[in-house]
């Protein structure tokens, strides 16, 4: 049976569906390894290492290498699985944010400090 469902479109929001789960698999189940604290040390030991144990494609291995998150977004990466990557580096979700969008940290929680009056 053809799947005839048209992918839902959102200007400038990637949509995370099951098209995207089944790109970003690798990457999201590297991530969600990193509930572990041994597995955090091992990727900071051996980034290149660990990204083949988890069967990474060439464009997640470069969004992790360069910490883009729009990239690991577009690579199929899902935003709560990706704030565990961005943990190990001391990042929070504001950072992921401020990068989602352009800004700088300060001005993206400037941004929700005035959005939430």
């Amino acid at each position: 049976m053809a799947d005839t469902k048209q992918r839902r479109v959102i200007p400038g929001t990637p949509i995370f569906d099951g098209e995207a789960a089944r790109k970003g698999y690798a990457l999201n189940k590297m991530c969600f390894s990193f509930n572990s604290a041994a597995n955090r040390a091992e990727f900071v030991k051996d980034e290149e290492a660990y990204c083949l144990k988890y069967g990474l494609n060439a464009e997640q291995s470069a969004a992790i290498a360069k910490r883009n998150v729009l990239d690991l977004i577009a690579a199929g990466g899902n935003a709560y699985y990706l704030a565990k990557f961005a943990g190990i580096f001391g990042l929070d979700m504001q950072d992921i944010g401020a990068q989602q969008t352009g800004m700088t940290k300060e001005a993206f929680k400037a941004k929700l400090l005035e959005a939430g009056k």
